[in-house]
């Protein structure tokens, strides 16, 4: 089985219970090609990191903001804990080579493994909560994820793009956005959409994702900024 002790150091989170920190680590794929294996998946540890998560960001924005109404700390919250987001985070600090996935979902690099990502951070969050306490893990998501609040802010990607654009649109050029989708790439299990947002005839701005939806947020915070209405 994989060794921890690189991770740990990287981390400086040195845990007691070394099975709980490899539990956090393996997928659900990985028990179905091992049934002999005497590990269980990382779900429940991961149903419990959620909300572990969740309750140390809404603290820190409850703080961090006091003017924000509950609206918009809701709307910052989710901005902050999605899976793009956490994703990159656990990225960031090496999980992805720790990962334990069968065979097939190993070869998955497009957005299942986004998804895989950011559940083992919340999975890793259950099994130090577990082993460390709010305290460390406070800690650890201090260090890790909330950094990436500043950007969020500045750049106001708490606020829907697509909402903030149709109601900007409608105020100043008195028209309905339209999204369209200009191209498709890749295969299907790792797809790329490039869709641009109209203006009636008018091509405003483009968006890439991963998802059709991805892409038009994508495209509408382009927008936003071509007109100058992020303010």
């Amino acid at each position: 089985m994989i060794q921890f002790s690189n991770f740990e150091k990287k981390t400086k989170v040195i845990f007691k219970d070394k099975k709980l920190l490899q539990q956090a680590f393996i997928h659900r794929s990985y028990i179905n090609e091992n049934p002999s294996t005497n590990f269980s998946h990382n779900e429940r540890l991961e149903f419990l990191g959620d909300a572990v998560l969740e309750l140390i960001v809404t603290d820190f924005l409850y703080k961090k903001y006091p003017n924000y109404t509950e609206g918009e700390l809701t709307s910052l919250r989710s901005a902050l804990v999605n899976a793009v987001i956490i994703s990159e985070v656990a990225l960031k600090i090496g999980m992805n080579d720790y990962l334990l996935l069968s065979k097939g979902e190993a070869k998955d690099n497009g957005k299942a493994r986004q998804y895989i990502l950011a559940n083992t951070y919340e999975a890793y969050i259950g099994a130090m909560y577990l082993d460390q306490g709010i305290k460390a893990v406070d800690k650890f998501v201090h260090q890790s994820l909330l950094p990436q609040t500043e950007e969020i802010v500045s750049k106001k990607l708490w606020r829907d793009a697509k909402s903030l654009v149709q109601e900007k649109a409608q105020e100043f050029v008195n028209f309905t956005p339209a999204y369209k989708v200009l191209s498709e790439s890749g295969p299907d299990h790792d797809k790329h959409f490039m869709v641009g947002i109209f203006f009636g005839p008018n091509l405003i701005a483009e968006g890439k994702g991963k998802s059709k939806q991805e892409a038009e947020q994508k495209a509408a915070e382009a927008a936003l900024k071509v007109k100058n209405w992020l303010d």
